[in-house]
């Protein structure tokens, strides 16, 4: 409904609709549009050339490398597993079937230190699985393994949240007619359920992607900020905080807020075609 009908409705004040969008519009710029605007005017005050500067720090540099390696190697395995689990829960009637349901939730209830330092007690090297690591020189803990695990955990939910509810809600009797007429398990998957859940799949994705990017409170736990090594881009900003280079922790800022900016772009336009 328009904000004209609205304001022709019986009883209907034409003054409340639009305070409503002005409350909106000013919300929006105050909590969203002006830190924006913020990190980017505080990222170019001393200029482009320190701008750039900044942004080619080597551990800057490094430290962007580091959070989309991640990113790569998570996001794939969690639409992996996020299509694994919407499927056998959709599909399917097991013991245990609700345990799982419950366990693909879990991260959102856990906070990610908590999470991380879980981690830290069974691979650490007092951990209970350490002595056996230490011995075999593996090492997780402070190293990109364990950053990947923890990223893996707090980001495991988005695909199969996205994903299973449109296949409960789609049914299986697409499927069962494509085995009827004598396809395949790959071909029943490949021909008829991924084209039916591919926009919910990609929108998963998206967000999978946007909440590793932006980690924080695991990676700080399992990484050990160590400089120019375990570092990823939001442990970067505030190590570069701390040493009092706010020029440079903008700087980096506006780079992790670019990323979210595509993201949010990418995730606006996969809502449109669902």
């Amino acid at each position: 409904m328009s904000v004209t009908a609205l304001s022709h409705a019986p009883g209907q004040s034409r003054a409340v609709p639009r305070l409503l969008i002005a409350l909106a519009f000013g919300l929006t710029a105050i909590f969203v549009i002006a830190p924006l605007a913020f990190i980017f005017w505080r990222a170019f005050a001393e200029g482009w050339g320190t701008y750039v500067a900044n942004i080619a720090d080597p551990m800057t540099l490094h430290a962007i490398g580091l959070t989309s390696l991640v990113a790569v190697i998570v996001v794939p395995l969690n639409v992996a597993f996020g299509l694994a689990a919407a499927w056998a829960i959709a599909r399917f009637r097991f013991p245990g079937r609700k345990l799982l349901m419950t366990m693909i939730e879990i991260p959102f209830s856990i906070s990610p230190i908590i999470a991380g330092i879980c981690y830290l007690l069974l691979y650490g090297r007092q951990g209970l699985l350490g002595p056996w690591l230490a011995a075999h020189d593996l090492k997780i803990m402070f190293a990109l393994p364990g950053i990947i695990l923890v990223t893996m955990f707090v980001t495991a939910p988005f695909v199969a949240r996205e994903v299973l509810p449109l296949m409960q809600a789609q049914g299986s009797e697409q499927e069962e007619a494509a085995v009827t007429l004598g396809a395949r398990g790959w071909q029943v998957f490949s021909r008829v359920t991924l084209p039916n859940i591919r926009w919910a799949l990609l929108y998963g994705a998206v967000l999978a992607t946007a909440r590793a990017v932006g980690e924080f409170g695991g990676v700080s736990v399992v990484s050990g900020a160590i400089r120019g090594q375990t570092n990823t881009l939001p442990l970067q900003i505030e190590l570069m905080f701390n040493d009092l280079n706010t020029t440079g922790a903008f700087a980096a800022a506006s780079t992790l807020t670019v990323i979210a900016l595509v993201v949010l772009i990418v995730k606006a336009a996969l809502e449109s075609r669902r």
